[in-house]
């Protein structure tokens, strides 16, 4: 699920009762749609590091 927090949107694990990744100023809509829907790990991780690769 993301939750927005200061300074933008983060991703909270509710298995884990903690924030995973990085805070993200703008939450894409791709990673937003596979968050709320099916959650696949492999298609999440690959999401994040995509737009963790266009940060830099």
């Amino acid at each position: 699920m993301a939750r927005g927090v200061p300074g933008g949107y983060r991703i909270w694990d509710n298995r884990r009762r903690k924030w995973w990744g990085d805070v993200y100023e703008l939450c894409p809509d791709d990673l937003l749609t596979e968050l709320n829907g099916d959650a696949d790990y492999q298609k999440v991780t690959a999401l994040l590091r995509r737009y963790r690769a266009l940060k830099r």
